[in-house]
């Protein structure tokens, strides 16, 4: 008996101890059903389309602000041609300018047949 003991005794320290036996565990696979399938493509292809609109909005933005830019730009020139030119209006239009080209050119004035026009 002392020797079943002491063999006992030896097997069971060469042995690790007896764990609790687990069953080896499945990993579980999340699955979706096909509608949830569809809903999730469908949701993405939303997400996606919308993404796309508001790119292409800004680029239509930006298109447009270039466009009143630029028409700006064209204003502000013409508004300084018309400037311009309405000053060389005033200076050609002068009395004593008008009165020398037409001494220039013969015209002789008289006064008699002069009229007064007033703006």
């Amino acid at each position: 008996m002392v020797n079943d003991a002491a063999v006992k005794v030896v097997r069971e320290q060469g042995r690790p101890a007896a764990s609790p036996s687990r069953a080896p565990r499945r990993k579980r696979r999340f699955r979706l059903s096909l509608a949830e399938k569809l809903l999730f493509v469908s949701f993405c292809l939303f997400v996606v389309y919308v993404a796309v609109h508001i790119v292409a909005n800004q680029v239509r933005l930006y298109e447009l602000n270039r466009h009143v830019q630029q028409l700006e730009a064209t204003i502000g020139e013409q508004k300084k041609a018309n400037n311009d030119l309405y000053v060389e209006v005033q200076r050609l239009s002068a009395y004593e300018r008008i009165l020398q080209k037409a001494k220039e050119l013969g015209l002789s004035l008289d006064e008699n047949r002069v009229k007064v026009v007033q703006e």
